[in-house]
């Protein structure tokens, strides 16, 4: 930023010192040739007065010309040629000076009948004083030039390091720093901006602070509830009746589990790095997904399949790929139809926006597809929007999901409208480089 407001004006104050400084320059290489012509006109006009006045009313020099007057009027170094008349000769010469002079500057003055003046200078003093003037106006240029340029420098640092100081504090904000900046840089636009951004950052941290509040809350109560359900399934895991009590005990696996998802959700949603996170094999993570939603499926007479390596792991949270995942499943058991398959692979090539375009970067792929007929044309475009649904539902699940996978750096697609296939692409593979398949590219 300061480089690029710093070159600015540094290139209008070249260009106006150009523009204004070669035709001052100029002129003052003229001005003073013609200061140095006039000079000798007015020499040239006093002797012709002298001359005049010696011829008398014949308009003839009758004896010796009196040249000490015309002597005195001569530069050192110059030469005077005078024409006039005399009895004897209409045109009688004399030479005043010097014999010859070397690069001279001559002037002339015609009398008519009483003669002429021709008059020779040397040339070097004209030189010298127009070299002298054109050094004081380049130094003049050169002296506006450079205040400029400084002024150029503390323009540039005024705007440009506040401009950076507001885009860091932006950041900071951006990434949960709330703390408060009292630092204002005079300049009023700024100032309003940071002025908005403290305002922005007592809401932002308020909001946050009673969501947090809030979903300790209710994860609170969840918790009490899911315990009082535990309690009383543990009752009937006393029934005399055997399949009675393995349904029981299915059930009491099912609020465990779902008790420790709840406490992940809870503890991932306060530490949003992910990628201080310990890599997780995705194939195992997902194993216990789809056993879980294997029940629902038998009883809809369909299939759910996973397919993967176990090997291919990633930085992402576990219950946040479980929950995105299952809420895919689940989308599929309602609006799908034939085999779900949940499968689990490398791709390689460029990435979504706002990352590499490395072609040898690489993602897990997760890919949950069926057989069904898919999502339509028309709902296609707002099938990730929240509390969108085109049968009936909360619409909140995709959205959800997206967003659960975004929080680890992911993203999720619509990857194939008929039938459906959805696509997670979770955070690149650093550490582990198995063989790479080449496959689908995430959208652009």
């Amino acid at each position: 930023m300061r480089r690029r407001i710093l070159q600015s004006i540094l290139a209008v104050v070249i260009f106006t010192g150009l523009l204004l400084g070669v035709p001052l320059i100029s002129t003052a290489w003229l001005w003073v040739d013609d200061f140095t012509r006039s000079d000798l006109q007015n020499r040239l006009d006093r002797m012709a007065v002298e001359i005049i006045t010696q011829q008398g009313s014949a308009g003839v020099v009758e004896g010796e010309l009196d040249t000490t007057s015309l002597r005195l009027a001569v530069p050192e170094g110059g030469k005077l040629v005078v024409v006039y008349p005399t009895p004897e000769d209409g045109a009688a010469r004399m030479d005043i000076g010097a014999e010859s002079v070397p690069s001279p500057l001559v002037e002339s003055l015609s009398m008519g009948t009483s003669g002429s003046l021709r008059l020779e200078v040397p040339s070097d003093r004209m030189r010298t004083l127009q070299r002298q003037a054109v050094g004081a106006v380049t130094l003049l240029v050169l002296g506006s030039m450079g205040a400029g340029a400084a002024v150029a420098v503390v323009t540039a640092k005024r705007l440009a390091d506040p401009l950076r100081d507001v885009a860091e504090r932006a950041a900071r904000l951006a990434e949960g720093d709330f703390r408060p900046d009292s630092r204002r840089h005079g300049i009023p636009e700024l100032d309003r901006v940071s002025d908005v951004l403290d305002s922005a950052t007592v809401e932002i941290s308020g909001r946050l602070q009673r969501e947090h509040a809030l979903v300790g809350d209710v994860s609170h109560q969840l918790r009490s509830r899911l315990t009082a359900v535990h309690l009383r399934l543990d009752e009937l895991s006393g029934h005399p009746d055997p399949s009675v009590v393995h349904e029981a005990e299915e059930a009491m696996a099912q609020v465990d589990r779902l008790t420790v998802a709840v406490d992940d959700l809870v503890r991932s949603s306060r530490d949003g790095d992910a990628a201080s996170h310990e890599p997780v094999s995705v194939v195992r993570e997902l194993a216990s997904v789809v056993a879980d939603w294997q029940g629902p499926f038998k009883d809809s007479g369909r299939v759910l399949r996973l397919r993967g390596e176990p090997r291919l792991t990633s930085s992402a949270t576990g219950s946040r790929l479980r929950e995105a995942v299952s809420v895919l499943i689940d989308n599929s058991l309602q609006h799908g139809a034939g085999t779900c398959t949940v499968s689990v692979r490398l791709v390689s090539g460029p990435v979504g926006r706002g990352s590499s375009t490395d072609p040898l970067d690489s993602r897990v792929c997760v890919e949950v597809s069926d057989e069904g007929e898919g999502v339509s044309d028309k709902l296609a475009p707002h099938i990730f929007d929240r509390g969108f649904s085109g049968a009936g539902s909360t619409g909140v699940g995709l959205a959800l999901a997206r967003a659960l996978v975004e929080a680890d750096g992911g993203r999720l697609e619509l990857q194939r409208r008929r039938p459906a296939l959805f696509a997670v692409f979770l955070s690149p593979v650093r550490d582990d480089a198995p063989t790479r398949v080449a496959g689908i590219h995430e959208p652009r």
